[in-house]
C-alpha cells in the first residue's frame, strides 16, 4: 500500500505534514514537542468533531527506540493520537516532565474511546515509563472477534485486521519499526509509519464500533 508524504509548514516548534495513504486518505499530522501546540490540536479536534465528544474514538500507539542488550528498557519516546485525518505525534523524549497536561487529560477523558492493537501492553509501558494512564482502552483484536466471531482475528496484529476490516494490504517495514525513534527529527518514512499506524487503529475502530 502506497504512501508519500510532504512537509507543509516547519518551524521549531512543530512541523506539518500531508501524508498521502491508500491512494486517496490524506492526514494531516503534526509533529512537535511543545505543549501548546499540543494543546492546539486538542483544540481543534474538539472543534471539528464536537457533536461526538461523547462518543469520540482515538487512534493510539507509543514508539520507543529499540531495547538492546546495553539499553533493555528505552522509555517512551513518540505518542501518536489520530481522530479522524488528523494525527498528532509528541515527541515525549524531548519533553521535560513527561506529558503535558493538556495531553494527560485528553487520554484520561472517560468519554473518548482508544483504539490499537497491543494497546493494553502499551498502556502499561506508558504508566511504567510516566507515570500515567488513560481512561477507556480496548484492543482491537478483541473487538474484531466479537464483531466477526472469530476467534483467529485476536491474534493477527495490525496488518492482519487491516486486511480483514479494510480490505487492504497494509506495509509495516522492519527498517523503520525497529529505527530510533529518539532521533530530535523523524524522517518522512518514520512519520508515514507512526501516522499511518495511528491512522488505520482509528479507522478500525470506528468501523468496529459501528451499530
Amino acid at each position: 500500500m502506497s504512501t508519500s508524504s510532504t512537509l507543509t509548514y516547519n518551524s521549531f516548534e512543530k512541523q506539518v505534514y500531508d501524508v498521502t495513504f491508500n491512494n486517496n486518505d490524506h492526514i494531516t499530522t503534526t509533529v512537535t514537542n511543545v505543549a501548546y501546540v499540543a494543546e492546539q490540536w486538542i483544540s481543534e479536534v474538539k472543534y471539528v468533531h464536537h457533536h461526538r465528544l461523547h462518543k469520540l474514538i482515538v487512534g493510539l500507539d507509543i514508539e520507543w527506540r529499540p531495547n538492546n542488550r546495553f539499553h533493555p528498557n528505552n522509555p517512551v519516546a513518540i505518542l501518536q493520537v489520530c481522530v479522524g485525518r488528523r494525527c498528532l505525534i509528541f515527541q515525549i523524549h524531548y519533553f521535560v516532565g513527561g506529558l503535558p497536561e493538556c495531553l494527560e487529560d485528553f487520554l484520561k477523558e472517560e468519554s473518548y474511546k482508544f483504539v490499537g492493537v497491543g494497546i493494553e501492553k502499551d498502556i502499561i509501558k506508558l504508566e511504567e515509563d510516566l507515570n500515567m494512564t488513560v481512561s477507556k482502552a480496548y484492543e482491537l483484536g478483541d473487538l474484531a472477534e466479537g464483531r466477526y466471531n472469530e476467534k483467529w482475528l485476536k491474534n493477527v496484529g495490525l496488518k492482519g485486521l487491516a486486511k480483514q476490516v479494510l480490505g487492504i494490504e497494509l506495509e509495516k517495514p522492519k527498517h523503520i519499526s525497529r529505527s530510533n525513534w529518539a532521533v530530535r527529527y523523524l524522517s518522512y518514512e518514520q512519520v508515514e509509519y507512526a501516522t499511518v499506524d495511528a491512522f488505520v487503529s482509528f479507522e478500525i475502530g470506528r468501523i468496529l464500533f459501528l451499530d
